[in-house]
């Protein structure tokens, strides 16, 4: 299969002729009406720092379906003490800065350059991007952020600065998925982590099929409050 370059249009090609690794198209541009465009259909960007612009769809789709997320007894334990306050939406840009810092801590590569960054968080201030923020005190230990389109959330990155941080976000967005109308959280790759709390690869045709049924509407959102 060919990699496709994008043009000036907002268009995309069809996401089931992505490359065997899941790559479908180069080049564009991160405005919200392209990302919008794109996570409806199941493409979502990913690339380094001094690539283009690189455009994904990959086949299985690592998915977590919320009634399915897997909660041991110890992170059960720790959300039932409280030993997190846990918010959403009050530390957007402070999630994404973090997700992106914890990795380049460590010396490795992060694809959340600051292009990426100013791209979503112009997506949050529209009301398409969403944060869960993970507090012991005053200090952000934790949280995930990604793009939230009608039933579907297309989770996008998370961290963790004290142990279970990340853990207790996703858990909170999984038990709070009713009350915020989410159906489905696409995962986009697999990873044994991920596996471990429940999340499982589906078909990519069975995933876009399901991103026909649970997104309608496109609207944008009020900020969460958990």
């Amino acid at each position: 299969m060919p990699v496709f370059q994008l043009t000036n249009d907002i268009i995309f090609p069809p996401p089931e002729m992505a490359e065997p690794d899941g790559l479908l198209a180069v080049d564009g541009d991160l405005s919200p009406a392209r990302l919008l465009t794109a996570y409806s259909a199941g493409i979502f960007p990913w690339y380094s720092q001094g690539e283009p612009i690189l455009w994904w769809s990959p086949s299985p789709r690592m998915v977590l379906f919320p009634e399915r997320f897997h909660c041991s007894r110890r992170l059960a334990r720790i959300i039932r003490q409280k030993v997190f306050r846990v918010t959403a939406d009050t530390a957007f840009e402070r999630i994404i800065s973090s997700c992106a810092d914890i990795r380049l801590g460590k010396g490795e590569a992060t694809w959340i350059t600051d292009e990426m960054k100013e791209a979503y968080i112009r997506l949050f201030r529209m009301g398409f991007a969403h944060s869960i923020e993970c507090w012991l005190g005053e200090e952000l230990a934790g949280g995930l952020y990604g793009v939230s389109l009608d039933k579907v959330f297309f989770g996008e990155s998370m961290f963790s600065r004290v142990s279970n941080g990340s853990k207790v976000a996703l858990a909170t967005l999984a038990d709070r998925a009713g009350y915020l109308g989410i159906e489905m959280m696409d995962c986009q790759m697999r990873t044994n982590h991920l596996q471990s709390l429940g999340a499982r690869e589906i078909p990519g045709k069975t995933f876009r099929a399901l991103l026909d049924t649970h997104i309608n509407t496109m609207e944008p959102q009020k900020k969460w409050r958990l």
